[in-house]
């Protein structure tokens, strides 16, 4: 059986353009511990190429991201 993901905390950045999804997730990340899981939800189209250098960059991980209905969410482990 699959476990679930436990979600450690959301930031919610639909409506909000680069580079702020970015930015709101960077603080969101400086409160957490190494290994827990942040969602973020996203609307910017390029959110998923900012995402993905973000993770390169900061080496965090993106563990996933999905677009349901121009929403896009993103799972980021916390190094």
């Amino acid at each position: 059986m699959e476990q679930a993901l436990s979600i450690d905390r959301e930031v919610d950045a639909r409506g909000l353009n680069c580079p702020l999804p970015i930015l709101r997730t960077k603080k969101a990340l400086n409160d957490m511990k190494s290994g827990q899981v942040l969602r973020i939800l996203a609307t910017d189209p390029s959110a998923l190429r900012d995402f993905q250098a973000f993770a390169k960059q900061t080496g965090n991980e993106l563990m996933q991201h999905v677009e349901h209905d121009g929403v896009f969410s993103f799972l980021v482990r916390r190094r």
